[in-house]
C-alpha cells in the first residue's frame, strides 16, 4: 500500500492538489496523510517567558487545525467515495518543511502531492516558497499541481534530461510504474548545445532505452536551445499531461526550477510536474 502525504493550508489550491491525487491513484490502495502545520501569529520565544498565557494559542490553533482537517477528509470521502483510499490526519505546531521532513521519515512516505499557484505578474518565482523548499530539502518524490488544474490522465509524459542521472536511482521505478498504470508514452528530451554525448551519457541513454522497453518511449533532441526553451518548444508541439524532472546538482535543473523567470513562464506552470530526488541527495 502506498503512503502519500498531502500538505494543506485549507485553501482551494491545496484541495485541488488533493483531488488530483484522488484521480491519479484511483485504482491503487493508498493511505493519504493529511497534514496541516501551524504557528500562532503571536508566537515568539521571548514573549512567551513574560506572557505564559500565550501557550493557550497553541491549543486553540491545534483545535482549529484538527477541525479543518476533519472537514477536508469528509469532503474528499463525500466527493470520491473510494474504498481503496484511507486517511490519517496530522496537525503539528511546527514549520511546514520541518514537519514534512519528520513525517516523511516517521511514516515512510512514498510520495508528496502539493499545490502551487506559480508566478504572477513581474514578481516571478517559478513556484511557491513552500513548494520550492519542499523539493529542495525533502528527500522524497513530489508531484506539484498547478492551481485550478483539472485532472488529465498522464498519457504523454515529458522527461527532460542531460543523461547524467544515476541509473541506480530507486525512484526510476516510479516513472515506470506510472507509465505502466496509465499506459503512458514517455518522451525523453535532451537539449543539444553542440557538444555530443560523452561515453557515460550514451550508456545512460542506452540504459533508459532498455529500462523502458516495455513502455512506449521516444527520444527527442532539441538543438541550439537551453532546457527551458526545449521544454517550452516541446509543449507547443505536443499535448503533455505530466512533466518529470530528476533533481540533481547539475545546473540545468536549477535553471529550470529555481531561477527567476521574467518572460512567458506559463508553459511550465500549466501542467503537473513530478520531481524525483537524485541518489546523491538521499
Amino acid at each position: 500500500m502506498k503512503r502519500i502525504l498531502l500538505p494543506t493550508d485549507f485553501s482551494e489550491n491545496a484541495y485541488n492538489a488533493m483531488k488530483y491525487a484522488m484521480h491519479f491513484f484511483a485504482e491503487e490502495k493508498v493511505t493519504f496523510y493529511l497534514l496541516n502545520t501551524f504557528t500562532p501569529v503571536s508566537y515568539h520565544a521571548g514573549y512567551l517567558v513574560e506572557n505564559p498565557t500565550i501557550y493557550g494559542l497553541e491549543d486553540v490553533s491545534l483545535m482549529h487545525s484538527k477541525n479543518e482537517i476533519e472537514k477536508v477528509e469528509n469532503r474528499l470521502k463525500k466527493e470520491f467515495n473510494n474504498t481503496n483510499h484511507s486517511f490519517e490526519r496530522l496537525s503539528a505546531f511546527n514549520t511546514l518543511i520541518s514537519e514534512i521532513q519528520e513525517v516523511v521519515k516517521e511514516y515512510e512516505i512514498d510520495l508528496i502531492v502539493m499545490g502551487t499557484k506559480g508566478a504572477t505578474g513581474a514578481k516571478e518565482i517559478f513556484i511557491g516558497t513552500h513548494t520550492m523548499y519542499t523539493i529542495k530539502k525533502v528527500k522524497c518524490p513530489v508531484i506539484v499541481v498547478p492551481s485550478d488544474f483539472e485532472f488529465e490522465t498522464p498519457k504523454d509524459i515529458l522527461l527532460p534530461t542531460d543523461y547524467k542521472l544515476d541509473v541506480n536511482n530507486r525512484y526510476l521505478s516510479l516513472i515506470k510504474e506510472i507509465c505502466d498504470k496509465h499506459i503512458s508514452r514517455l518522451n525523453i528530451l535532451n537539449a543539444y548545445y553542440g557538444v555530443p554525448l560523452d561515453k557515460n551519457q550514451k550508456k545512460v541513454k542506452d540504459f533508459l532505452d532498455v529500462y523502458f522497453e516495455e513502455n512506449a518511449h521516444v527520444f527527442h533532441l532539441a538543438e541550439n536551445v537551453d532546457v527551458i526553451e526545449a521544454v517550452e518548444g516541446f509543449q507547443k508541439k505536443y499535448k503533455i499531461n505530466l512533466l518529470i524532472m530528476i533533481h540533481n546538482k547539475h545546473s540545468f535543473f536549477e535553471n529550470l526550477l529555481f531561477k527567476p523567470v521574467i518572460n512567458q513562464i506559463a508553459y511550465h506552470t500549466n501542467i503537473p510536474f513530478l520531481v524525483i530526488p537524485s541518489e546523491e541527495r538521499m
